[in-house]
């Protein structure tokens, strides 16, 4: 492979919070040892730039890495940019090898990839590492990556090969679609983490016999630290340590937390206490809080918390009803909240296309547009698997009631706390969309408990979510190019995630570097301003003939 490389190229940049520039003399790193530059082929807008856009330094995955990978190799890395540094948004990606550095042993010139984002063993404070947020991403025209940094311990690394019949596009989009997939994939744990740190606070009786009823069938922790006036149970079966006040206590520290009791406040000072991925398991023995609880509904997204509870005073009791999986059930009556936009559109065709008997799915929005959009496509696909379909603009009808699973598209506080109000017994609440990760909301948690509701979040997609994705794509057992409602080159990029900001584009957006001077064209109005890429949709859909025309006719690259 002999293209010229050039020295500068046009990159979207983000320069600080809410602020992007369309740089077009951005420099091109020349590869060093154990790195490799890759031309980029496209690029989709997801609503997770925007996250990025409005957060900068605030987001999780912008800080310095901590963890995870030598520290002084980051300094080899001119496309490491951490903290206040200029970053470059875009990880919908495929890209091609133009060129590697000295000791790079496992990729080639040429070579085409879908990029996997998720550096999850390179640790960032409260996070990981990620491509297009503290490591540059997509929306330029060259990027360059380290093996040292994109290979995983095991071995794996994030660049999967991609198929060369097959639309980038098509490709690109496998990796929204593996996030909607790991919203349903995702393993629960149903158990007390094994080894880990307890802690109980209790502000009501623990009847003796009950922890170690719980701990015999859950698991024992490796230590267990006890706040109460009263004296802890003797069938603890764990090392015990004693603290007076929660104030005392270590942030982000606990892997179990109980709590028996039913005070609002006590429960408001917990959440900071449990650690990554932790369960909070609120037993209220016959108590009430009597008003909403200010919930930290943010890291249930971005921290994997977990929260269940009993009106009684078993702690035994909610554990039962913990889901193995977050994946749709027979009979469940699904709405997806936000449903018009581009992963709302995936999420409702995932669940019609999933197999799963006796759904009912309920798609809101406040766009009757988008709304439209959506059903032009979704509703065939119903009619097909026999799934009940309808449509509801949530600013002029009624949210449907008694539901048992709730998809949240909009990282709004409030509509966790709908969404509470409006499931059905044994609800699951996917929080989807990634409410920072510091934000907190008001949720009735005295209805959250009666109804043994679950709320679930997810951030991002796993290696293996992004290989099943692009197998169905290969396979042709999913298009992923229907979620296509725009194209653009780098004049339109900007603008593009404008219309991702403002919602007005209901489909996904695929910027195209090589047609740099290209603004942002909606599908539908590609027979007017490009008719010659029009001629290749089929049925008004993207495909790869139209993407070919395209390149073959309106590419700027030299």
């Amino acid at each position: 492979m002999n293209e010229k490389i050039p020295a500068k190229q046009y990159a979207v940049q983000l320069v600080g919070p809410d602020q992007l520039v369309l740089n077009k003399a951005k420099d091109v790193f020349q590869p060093g040892p154990h790195q490799v530059l890759a031309r980029v082929e496209v690029v989709g807008l997801c609503f997770s730039d925007l996250k990025l856009l409005k957060q900068f330094t605030g987001h999780v995955r912008k800080g310095p890495v901590v963890s995870g990978i030598d520290l002084n190799i980051l300094k080899e890395i001119p496309s490491y940019v951490p903290e206040a540094a200029p970053t470059v948004p875009g990880h919908e990606t495929v890209v091609r090898i133009v060129a590697i550095g000295p000791g790079v042993e496992r990729h080639k010139p040429g070579e085409r990839y879908l990029v996997q984002t998720d550096y999850r063993w390179v640790r960032t404070a409260s996070s990981n590492a990620a491509f297009g947020y503290n490591f540059e991403g997509a929306l330029q025209e060259f990027v360059l990556m380290d093996e040292r940094v994109i290979t995983a311990p095991d071995g794996e690394s994030m660049l999967i090969p991609a198929p060369e019949d097959r639309a980038a596009s098509a490709i690109a989009l496998s990796e929204p679609w593996a996030c909607v997939e790991d919203a349903y994939v995702t393993k629960e744990r149903t158990t007390l983490k094994a080894g880990g740190q307890m802690l109980i606070v209790a502000e009501a009786e623990v009847a003796q016999g009950r922890m170690g009823n719980l701990l015999k069938r859950y698991g024992p922790p490796a230590k267990v630290t006890w706040v109460s006036k009263s004296t802890p149970p003797i069938d603890l079966a764990a090392p015990l340590t004693m603290a007076k006040r929660i104030d005392d206590l270590t942030d982000a520290a606990y892997d179990d937390v109980l709590y028996f009791g039913s005070n609002a406040r006590t429960v408001e000072e917990l959440f900071p206490k449990i650690a990554a991925n932790g369960l909070l398991n609120i037993i209220l023995s016959g108590g009430r809080f009597g008003r909403p609880v200010v919930t930290m509904v943010g890291r249930v997204h971005y921290g994997g918390i977990r929260i269940i509870g009993t009106a009684g005073a078993d702690p035994a009791e909610p554990m039962k009803h913990i889901p193995k999986t977050g994946e749709i059930r027979h009979g469940d009556r699904i709405n997806i909240v936000g449903a018009g936009g581009p992963m709302g559109m995936m999420h409702v065709i995932r669940n019609v296309c999933q197999g799963i008997e006796g759904i009912s799915m309920f798609a809101g929005d406040v766009d009757d547009v988008r709304l439209a959009a959506l059903t032009r496509i979704a509703e065939p696909l119903a009619r097909t698997n026999d799934v009940e379909y309808q449509t509801y603009n949530a600013q002029k009808q009624e949210t449907p009631a008694d539901l048992t699973y709730t998809v949240l598209m909009a990282p709004v506080p409030e509509l966790a706390a709908a969404a509470v109000r409006n499931s059905g017994v044994r609800g699951i609440i996917n929080i989807f969309a990634g409410i920072p990760a510091t934000v907190s909301g008001p949720i009735d948690l005295d209805v959250y408990i009666e109804k043994q509701l679950y709320f679930i979040g997810t951030s991002g997609s796993t290696l293996d979510d992004m290989k099943r994705m692009l197998e169905k794509v290969e396979s042709n057992r999913l298009d992923t190019n229907v979620s296509v409602a725009a194209i653009s080159g780098f004049e339109g990029a900007v603008e593009g995630i404008r219309a991702v900001e403002n919602r007005s584009i209901p489909g996904k957006i695929m910027v195209y570097p090589a047609c740099k001077s290209m603004g942002l064209i909606r599908l539908e109005e590609l027979g007017q301003k490009l008719p010659d890429v029009a001629a290749g949709l089929k049925d008004g859909l993207w495909t790869i003939e139209a993407e070919k025309r395209l390149l073959d006719g309106h590419s700027e690259r030299k």
